[in-house]
């Protein structure tokens, strides 16, 4: 299991745990998609610092 399965497993799980309500499916679909973005990062698929990074070179 890679750290992107095991980050979208943990935010599911925690958005479960953590939402006891009419908007539980919501909750954990928005803390999974969180888990799911976490563990692409740490796996290097996806790089933040060309969203957040400097602006467009001229």
């Amino acid at each position: 299991m890679n750290a992107t399965q095991t980050g979208l497993l943990g935010g599911l799980v925690l958005g479960l745990a953590a939402a006891q309500s009419f908007t539980t499916f919501l909750i954990t679909l928005a803390v999974g998609v969180i888990g799911l973005v976490v563990g692409r990062v740490l796996d290097g698929e996806l790089d933040l610092s060309d969203m957040f990074g400097r602006g467009r070179d001229k």
